[in-house]
């Protein structure tokens, strides 16, 4: 009898042992998840921070299809890569006409926006300092465009 005791209580405590490992390292892990969580956060706000860009030269067309053509700079400290991830809206000062556009290769397609990235080594980004033109075409006219970048900076003008 004395025997079954003892090996009900060491199988408790083995029990309460394994608990305890489990219980321990699902803290640990939750722990780490949470702290890479908060590590990448604070890297896309960094990366956000850094983001800037300002939209200068502006030409349009006042007769339909309405062409458009605006040189993007990058002012900013960080890259700006991913352009399939950007969008550009375009709008009138009333509110009306408002459009959103796709990024597209083909300049030519009718509501979609193609770039082409000058003076700059590698190709499908945008270093701090270099320019980019962004060409439209689209069917409805406009007076003011706004780009998006993929991590929520934006510039707006009138043209």
């Amino acid at each position: 009898m004395a025997v079954a005791e003892i090996i009900g209580a060491a199988i408790g405590v083995m029990m309460l042992v394994i608990v305890a490992y489990m219980l321990v390292g699902s803290v640990l892990t939750a722990a780490e998840v949470v702290n890479n969580a908060q590590k990448d956060n604070t890297l896309q706000q960094e990366i956000r921070l850094g983001t800037n860009f300002e939209i200068r030269d502006k030409i349009k067309t006042t007769v339909a299809p309405f062409f458009i053509n605006v040189s993007i700079n990058n002012t900013g400290r960080e890259v700006i890569r991913d352009f399939s991830r950007m969008d550009i809206f375009t709008y009138n000062s009333d509110g009306t006409g408002s459009q959103h556009l796709t990024p597209n290769n083909d300049c030519s397609t009718h509501e979609t926006w193609c770039y082409r990235v000058s003076g700059d080594v590698i190709p499908k980004q945008l270093d701090p300092d270099k320019t980019m033109w962004i060409n439209a075409t689209l069917l409805q006219p406009y007076n003011s465009i706004r780009v998006v970048t993929g991590n929520g900076v934006y510039d707006s003008t009138t043209i």
